[in-house]
């Protein structure tokens, strides 16, 4: 065991400051890192905001009550634990990998620097892909929102347009003023949700008093359902919370700020969705799963109206607009910050690293994430892709992708601490147990996901769609060769790559 596992202080030289690496503008030569004073409670908003929790309670828990009736809820409670399991491995290794990365910094550690950069570029994709989707999402959930209020049936695309403008010009600037405006939506979609479970819980859904039942969170009623795709469900709409570590060095005191945002993101989560799946079947008694079946998409629309007010239901249908925005940005600092990153390292050009003199912000990277994604879309929308479709097709794509990466995580945390040995102040629990057991969890719903990929992208038969699985794997591949291509004939880039601690000259022949 090395002499810094057993002072318990990081193994590895904290990235340099801010001030200490000046870049921008016309200042050439080395790097500058981000900066910031995001809390504890300002991080947890941000990436809470990644999951778009209205939305998910209005678009996805009817799902898992479809698929597993009754005892849904006590599937949110298990993924719950699973995700928990993670969070202990990956905050441990924040804080003994002081880089702000991400899976990319993590996995290049624990695994070798050749799948770490085929994990930043998978992460890249897999964002891309996500951020174009839910761009898709945006557009439908606008023109519904329209129809909604009487108003004219419009195209998807234009909202999406719109929606893309508004986040890459919010993406220009310092992530506090994102911060803010996330925490905002946060709470108050947050504050709808739980005004309806309260509502529900008060006058004892469909059966008044007598129907609530602890029955809904018992194991013996889940076990009735699909476990398996109940499971895979759950996790997809947990996501958001594994980017706590990319704002390292934008938040305050980052070796507390972080453990804690990623636990709170997972703890709130998760009782906010087995709340709500729990008062949206008991809400609906025993005719929830034939309401699921029917009309899924009105489910909570019209149970919120019901049961706390009529206005609520029109609320609602905004508020999800609102969330869908919110994560839309989410998923925008996330892309922006692995672009950062890539070109802090010199993977992908240098210019990319640059940080804004006034805004501390990746504002180069940014812009990238937002031309990008432009592309990506105006692919879709000269090919008059449905927004429905396209959606459902990205997003659930992209969500096996980081699963994928969050498997690969938990296994690099093992890897990395078994090479070093564990610190003082760790147990063999937070770096063997619980990340071999996420391991162990994820990678079974990884495959699951595999195996029932038409019901994450859409479809009617399980081969069905299975080449969208070529786009991360192409992403991946990128990533892979141009490692090797860089341990082979540009070494000094190799040799940084995982977010390096060394500061290097950026004018140096790539």
């Amino acid at each position: 065991m090395s002499e810094a596992s057993r002072s318990g202080t990081p193994v590895d030289v904290p990235l340099p400051s801010a001030s200490a690496l000046p870049l921008d503008g016309g200042a050439a030569g080395a790097r500058k890192s981000l900066s910031g004073q995001m809390g504890t409670s300002a991080l947890a908003l941000t990436v809470l905001a990644f999951s778009a929790p209205i939305s998910v309670v209005s678009g996805f828990i009817p799902f898992t009550i479809l698929f597993d009736g009754t005892g849904a809820a006590f599937g949110f409670l298990t993924v719950t634990v699973v995700l928990l399991l993670f969070a202990a491995g990956y905050v441990t290794m924040t804080k003994h990998v002081p880089k702000p990365g991400d899976f990319y910094s993590f996995i290049s550690t624990g695994l070798g620097k050749v799948p770490g950069l085929g994990a930043a570029f998978l992460a890249v994709t897999a964002y891309l892909v996500m951020l174009a989707g839910v761009y898709a999402q945006l557009g439908v959930v606008v023109s519904s929102l329209i129809t909604s209020f009487h108003g004219p049936a419009t195209s998807w695309w234009p909202w999406s347009v719109a929606g893309w403008l508004i986040v890459s010009v919010l993406g220009h600037f310092h992530v506090e003023l994102s911060a803010k405006l996330l925490s905002a939506a946060m709470i108050l979609e947050v504050a709808v949700v739980l005004i309806y479970d309260f509502a529900v819980l008060v006058r004892g859904g469909s059966g008044g008093s007598a129907g609530l039942s602890l029955t809904p969170l018992s194991p013996a009623e889940f076990l009735k359902g699909d476990v398996g795709v109940t499971l895979l469900f759950g996790v997809l709409v947990f996501l958001g919370f594994e980017s706590t570590a990319l704002y390292r060095d934008e938040v305050r005191r980052p070796n507390r700020t972080i453990p804690r945002a990623t636990y709170i993101a997972v703890v709130f989560v998760g009782v906010l969705y087995t709340l709500s799946c729990y008062a949206l079947t008991t809400a609906y008694g025993p005719k929830a799963v034939g309401v699921a079946t029917a009309s899924p998409a009105s489910m909570f629309p019209d149970s919120i109206g019901h049961y706390v007010a009529p206005v609520f239901t029109q609320l609602s249908y905004l508020f999800v607009t609102t969330s869908v925005l919110a994560a839309l940005l989410s998923i925008h600092n996330v892309l922006a910050r692995y672009l950062h990153n890539l070109g802090y390292d010199r993977a992908i050009p240098a210019y990319f690293a640059g940080v804004h003199e006034r805004h501390s912000s990746p504002f180069r990277a940014s812009a990238l994430a937002a031309t990008l994604c432009a592309a990506v879309l105006g692919m879709f929308v000269l090919a008059g892709k449905d927004g429905v479709t396209l959606y459902a097709e990205l997003t659930g794509l992209a969500s096996v992708g980081v699963l994928v990466l969050m498997t690969f995580v938990s296994l690099a945390v093992m890897v990395w601490f078994a090479r070093k040995g564990v610190p003082a102040g760790e147990s063999l629990f937070t770096t063997f147990a619980a990340p071999g057991l996420a391991c162990l969890a994820l990678a079974g719903t990884t495959v699951l996901a595999l195996l029932k990929f038409n019901l994450v992208v859409g479809g009617e038969t399980p081969g069905q769609n299975m080449w969208l699985v070529s786009i991360p794997l192409a992403g991946l591949a990128v990533g892979l060769a141009l490692a090797v291509f860089y341990k082979s004939r540009r070494r000094h880039i190799f040799d940084g790559l995982g977010r390096d601690t060394r500061v290097v000259d950026l004018t140096a022949d790539v």
